[in-house]
């Protein structure tokens, strides 16, 4: 990513892992990916699609496999964030450091999450999950800071992650064909 400040490292290296991933070992690196994904790493998690899993099955079954553990490992990901974003709530220097960035992500990210979560609950999380080509970070951690319920928020995220991908696959012509489930 442009964006990206130069201290941070590159970790195309990852995507390019996932791209290439084979097997049954291929679904544990899509579930370590997408927990790296949902707390820390930029990124998109649509590039689990693309993994050339040769698992014997037909194509809408293994598309629904590797949705499954992608949404599993981002659900993961998001409880970690989630108990992270718990600990934060709690740890006054690091609000104040960050209401007096340059950017002041605490404001933007609470009064936009705290809208969606008044409105729509944990339905707004997995709303705002199933967003293609987002990163999904900025959303886990909005919520996390604002909710308490852990399983609510790893079925939301999980919900969520599992839809941005069924999206995903329908605007590329893929979805109904593809899944089979029409």
């Amino acid at each position: 990513m442009a964006s990206e400040p130069s201290w941070w490292p590159d970790f195309g290296w990852l995507t390019r892992l996932v791209e290439t991933a084979t097997g049954w070992t291929g679904l544990g690196i899509i579930f370590v990916y997408s927990f790296l994904i949902a707390f820390a790493l930029p990124g998109v998690s649509e590039v689990v699609l693309l993994a050339p899993l040769d698992l014997g099955l037909p194509t809408w079954a293994k598309l629904s496999v590797i949705m499954f553990v992608s949404g599993l490992g981002k659900a993961a990901g998001s409880v970690f964030a989630f108990h992270i974003g718990q600990e934060a709530k709690q740890s006054g220097p690091i609000i104040r450091w960050l209401r007096r960035s340059r950017f002041d992500v605490i404001e933007w990210s609470e009064s936009t999450t705290a809208e969606l979560a008044r409105r729509y609950g944990y339905a707004g999380l997995a709303l705002a999950l199933s967003v293609p080509f987002f990163p999904d970070t900025i959303s886990i951690y909005a919520f996390a800071v604002l909710e308490r319920d852990y399983w609510r928020f790893a079925l939301a995220t999980f919900v969520g992650s599992v839809g941005r991908l069924i999206v995903t696959l329908g605007l590329f012509g893929a979805g109904s064909l593809t899944l089979g489930l029409f």
